[in-house]
């Protein structure tokens, strides 16, 4: 009874700990968590999607690498208020709003990590994948993205995880996962909050930066190869 009392009394004395808040509260905490990976994937996802063209654009056309590296650098600098400020007369308090800007964010670390992976393809490689009647889609398809993929698998943990610490920015507008919580235990002094959705935030990025390297390394047993045989 003793030990039922003081777990139930935490909350009264909004401790930092509190096995009570989990309980009474696990609800919240699970819609708050799906809100966060989702925004979280698809701002990673379309971010890929918009990084990968703005990439095989400066690799083909090299002049374009100062406009385009330079825009999505300075894109990144802008503060997050800022940021939202200048997208809502577009998409309103919205999840949209939140979206889009993580994916402008997410810019300059993908399309330099593409950049890097296209450009170290041996040129030897390319030729050799040209004489064997490998026209432009297929030799991209099937020689240089795979030769790529453990810089943009790179790129892609690194924008994961800051886009899970960015996603939090999204509580301005009301959509900001378990940045909801946080924000609104910071306001009202709820400590046991504040410390559980942050802690959830540090385990999403961990378990997503994890999840990612263990598909780089299926995807990409060659390097696996390498390493062992430098070893050796």
């Amino acid at each position: 009874m003793g030990t039922g009392r003081a777990t139930s009394s935490c909350l009264a004395a909004n401790d930092w700990f509190c096995a009570e808040y989990l309980r009474s509260r696990s609800t919240e905490l699970t819609d708050a968590t799906v809100q966060h990976v989702w925004i979280t994937v698809a701002s990673v996802m379309i971010g890929l999607a918009v990084a990968l063209p703005l990439a095989l654009l400066v690799r083909a056309q090299p002049r374009f690498a100062g406009p385009v590296l330079g825009l999505t650098t300075l894109l990144y600098t802008i503060p997050s208020l800022a940021m939202f400020s200048l997208l809502l007369p577009f998409f309103g308090l919205s999840a949209a709003l939140v979206v889009t800007g993580l994916v402008l964010y997410s810019l300059t670390i993908l399309v330099r990590n593409i950049l890097a992976g296209l450009q170290a393809v041996p040129a030897e490689v390319r030729e050799a994948a040209r004489g064997m009647g490998y026209g432009p889609a297929r030799l991209l398809w099937e020689v240089e993205l795979p030769l790529a993929l453990p810089a943009l698998m790179a790129g892609v943990r690194i924008a994961t995880v800051s886009t899970i610490a960015l996603t939090t920015v999204g509580a301005l507008v009301g959509k900001g996962g378990l940045g909801n919580l946080i924000d609104d235990g910071v306001q009202t002094t709820f400590k046991a909050q504040v410390l559980t959705a942050s802690v959830l935030c540090v385990l999403l990025a961990v378990l997503a930066d994890v999840a990612l390297l263990g598909a780089q390394r299926l995807l990409t047993p060659w390097t696996r190869i390498r390493t062992a045989e430098a070893k050796v």
